[in-house]
């Protein structure tokens, strides 16, 4: 974490409720959102290098929330522990989904802010891994230039998923790191450590596929303060985070773990954009005779589709981008 707070910066590390935690040199402060971050000033395009420039309009922003875990702020101390954030600082990264609310138009979700990896988390069996679904995280980071690191829980049980490492070779072909782990035996606990230390990771995954249990496994304790933040979200809709936190762990980094959800919708994706994100699918954009323009469907001679019948795509991942596009 950043820890300069010689101008009031520092960077938020939980949320609830219109309340936002910031961490700063040791000091925790409780901030409000100035109203000022809810809209955006519109300057006239003449003269951008005067100093008295006056605002032409007011947005609002079209996010659920302007601020996420891991934003660097700037702040103004009010006493007794609190503040007003006035500034967000420049994002090296982020996690963005779709949130539609309901009855109105949909929105960004900034889930977090300068992270360093995305970590799907699925169980080995029970609840089933539903790979669509993983398909969705991978193609949300890698629209976000964000590596990923697939994590499958619940490695004693593997024996009864009998297509479980066959299925996951389709991933390892195209090179995703994948942990296999069990927070009963401890087998894969350390290889897992040593792919979060030192980095800001961000767990997403559905409910029940052993999140609590991988995360004590990770740090005695850490599942139940993780699970007690995750409370504060049920019944609060499908894509509400009205509750997040960033946990740091012992071993170095940190992680935030986001509520289980059903459903993970994608982001400012274009359908022409979509099959860049399947690395796999990426070299043979454009090699056909239909060029950029081609959709990868029922186009003749499809240089992607070539390359499913060859077997060098896979045929699940390849009907997990068609109906990916259907509904961009």
């Amino acid at each position: 974490m950043n820890t300069d707070d010689e101008n009031g910066l520092g960077d938020v590390f939980r949320k609830t409720l219109g309340h936002y935690t910031v961490h700063t040199r040791g000091r925790e402060i409780d901030c409000v959102l100035s109203s000022l971050l809810h809209k955006q000033l519109i300057y006239p395009g003449t003269d951008p290098t005067s100093l008295r420039r006056a605002v032409q309009a007011v947005q609002t922003i079209k996010h659920v929330d302007p601020l996420a875990i891991g934003d660097h702020v700037r702040y103004l101390e009010a006493g007794n522990g609190s503040g007003m954030i006035i500034e967000v600082m420049p994002r090296r990264s982020k996690l963005s989904r779709l949130a539609p609310v309901p009855g109105q138009r949909v929105f960004e979700q900034v889930i977090v802010s300068n992270v360093d990896q995305v970590v799907p988390v699925f169980a080995a069996v029970s609840p089933p891994p539903k790979w669509g679904l993983l398909d969705r995280y991978l193609v949300s980071a890698e629209a976000s230039r964000l590596p990923s690191l697939i994590v499958i829980t619940k490695l004693d049980l593997a024996g009864k998923n009998s297509k479980l490492d066959a299925d996951l070779e389709a991933y390892r072909r195209i090179c995703y790191p994948i942990r296999l782990v069990s927070s009963i035996t401890g087998q894969g606990i350390d290889g897992l450590k040593q792919s979060l230390a030192g980095r800001m990771s961000v767990l997403v995954g559905k409910s029940g596929v052993g999140k609590t249990s991988l995360l004590n496994a990770l740090q005695p304790g850490l599942g139940l303060r993780v699970n007690a933040v995750s409370q504060g979200n049920l019944g609060k809709g499908l894509h509400t985070t009205a509750h997040l936190e960033m946990f740091e762990l012992d071993f170095g980094g940190a992680l935030v773990d986001t509520p289980g959800t059903r459903e993970f919708g994608l982001w400012d994706i274009a359908s022409e954009d979509l099959a860049y994100l399947f690395p796999e699918m990426a070299e043979y954009v454009g090699q056909c005779k239909f060029g950029l323009s081609c959709r990868h469907d029922q186009e003749p001679e499809c240089a992607v589709r070539k390359a499913v019948m060859s077997g060098a795509v896979s045929p699940y991942r390849y009907k997990s981008y068609l109906r990916l596009r259907e509904e961009l």
